[in-house]
C-alpha cells in the first residue's frame, strides 16, 4: 500500500475563518509567498522522486498559470482547491457549485488538461452540507479529498468512513479519500497535515503511519506551502489559533523530507486509473458509501 503526498497550493494570506484574513478584493495587492515557497516544495519531491498531488486554489491557478504547468510537466497530479478559499457550509448549493466550476475551468486553462479531483478548504464538509457530493459531481469532479473522518475547528464528519469509498449521485460516482486518522489512546487524531504533522515528533508520525498502512489504508499526508515559510508575514489571531498556525515552521521541511524518504507514494488520480480507464482494482474491497 502507498502514500499519497498532497500540496494545498494557496498562499500566506487564505487562512481561514479569522477577523484578521483579508477578503479576495485584497489578495492582488498583498506581497505573495507561494510562488517561492511552492517551488521550494518542487524540489524536495524531485530530489526524492515523488510524484504527489497539488490541490490547485483557484486564485492561484489564474494568477500563477505557470507554477500549474511547472507541476504539471514534472509529472505531479494538478487538482482544485476550490476558488475563493471558502468554507462549504458557509456557502450555499448553488454558490459552492459556482466556485467549484470556476476552479475547474481556470485550473484546466492553466493546466490544458482535465482536472479529476477536489478538495475543501478547511475539509469544511460536515452533516450540514448533505448536497456536497452531488454538487461536486454536477461541477465535473470525479474524486474528492476533503472528508474529515471526526470532530474539528471547522466541523469535520464524526463516524464517516476511514478508508476510501465511493458515493453515487444523480450527476455520478464520485471517490472519497478520507483525511487519515489513526488511535492515540483510543483518540482519533490526524498525524499527517497542518498543525499535527508540524507538532508531532517524527517517531510518532511514522509508528501511526505504519499502522495506517498495516491496516490497508494509504496515509493521505497534506501541507501548504506557507508551512516550509518560518519567516512568511502573520495574520492577527488568537493565541490558540496562532499555535496551530504557526508552531514549527522551521522544522517542518525536515520533517517533510523524512516523510518522502520513508514511504512509497503514489498520486490520487494513479490510485483510481489504469490506462486512463477507472480502474474498479483501486477501490476492490473498499466500503461503498451513501447512495
Amino acid at each position: 500500500m502507498k502514500c499519497i503526498f498532497s500540496v494545498d497550493v494557496e498562499d500566506w494570506f487564505h487562512i481561514l475563518d479569522l477577523q484578521s484574513t483579508p477578503d479576495l478584493t485584497e489578495w492582488d495587492s498583498l506581497p505573495s509567498r507561494v510562488e517561492r515557497n511552492f517551488r521550494k516544495l518542487l524540489e524536495m519531491f524531485g530530489t526524492a522522486r515523488v510524484h504527489v498531488t497539488c490541490f490547485f486554489l483557484g486564485w492561484v491557478a489564474q494568477k500563477y498559470p505557470h507554477l500549474v504547468r511547472e507541476a504539471q510537466d514534472l509529472g505531479h497530479e494538478v487538482a482544485s482547491h476550490g476558488y475563493a478559499h471558502r468554507l462549504v457550509y458557509a456557502m450555499t448549493p448553488r454558490e459552492f457549485l459556482e466556485d467549484a466550476e470556476r476552479a475547474k475551468k481556470v485550473t484546466e486553462d492553466a493546466a490544458g488538461r482535465e482536472v479529476m479531483g477536489y478538495r475543501a478548504p478547511g475539509f469544511s464538509v460536515t452533516q450540514d452540507t448533505p448536497w456536497f457530493f452531488d454538487q461536486l459531481a454536477e461541477a465535473g469532479y470525479r474524486y474528492d479529498s476533503s472528508v474529515f473522518p471526526a470532530t474539528r475547528g471547522h466541523g469535520g464528519l464524526p463516524g464517516a468512513d476511514r478508508v476510501p469509498y465511493s458515493v453515487r449521485t444523480g450527476a455520478g460516482e464520485v471517490r472519497e479519500f478520507p483525511i487519515t486518522l489513526t488511535e492515540i489512546l483510543h483518540v482519533p487524531v490526524c498525524l499527517f497535515g497542518g498543525g499535527y504533522l508540524r507538532l508531532a515528533p517524527w517517531a510518532l508520525i511514522k509508528r501511526g503511519a505504519a499502522r495506517v498502512l498495516g491496516e490497508g489504508r494509504p496515509v493521505v499526508f497534506y501541507l501548504h506551502p506557507r508551512e516550509i515559510d518560518p519567516t512568511h508575514p502573520r495574520l492577527e489571531m488568537d493565541y490558540q489559533r496562532r499555535f496551530k498556525s504557526y508552531v514549527n515552521l522551521g522544522a517542518t521541511g525536515l520533517k517533510v523530507k523524512r516523510i518522502l524518504a520513508e514511504f512509497e507514494f503514489t498520486t490520487f488520480a494513479d490510485l483510481i486509473i489504469g490506462d486512463g480507464v477507472l480502474s474498479s482494482d483501486a477501490f476492490a474491497g473498499i466500503s461503498a458509501g451513501p447512495d
